[in-house]
């Protein structure tokens, strides 16, 4: 882990990885086969403080969806280039399970419940 990272295992994000996430509004989310196949894809998302929940249209009929029903475990990431001189990149990586949202008409949003936060570049 290089200077500014911090990683660890499932609890609470820190304030200013919550604050991070809290702001932001398109994150990418990496799933794969039950082969192991990866697949990353953009994707919009809200975050409680606890947890990450994503929709889209037509979900259940995504390659993303059916992998995360053959395989629960997924990565998300959100970050951004604060500066390029100097190099200034800041983020946050959460390694999780994904589980289906199931509202009135069906499953609508899947929730990712943390395992493993990383972030880098974050202040506070």
């Amino acid at each position: 882990m290089s200077r500014g990272q911090r990683e660890r295992g499932a609890g609470a994000f820190t304030e200013a990885e919550a604050a991070y996430l809290a702001e932001g509004f398109i994150g990418r989310v990496a799933t794969a086969s039950s082969f192991g196949q990866p697949h990353v894809v953009p994707v919009g998302y809200r975050f409680d403080g606890t947890t990450i929940t994503f929709g889209g249209w037509n979900l259940r009929s995504t390659l993303k969806y059916r992998n995360m029903m053959a395989n629960d475990k997924v990565a998300f990431v959100v970050d951004d280039v604060v500066s390029t001189d100097p190099w200034e990149a800041r983020g946050v990586e959460v390694r999780g399970r994904a589980e289906p949202v199931t509202g009135d008409d069906g499953v609508s949003m899947v929730r990712i419940i943390p395992l493993n936060i990383r972030s880098w570049g974050l202040r506070g």
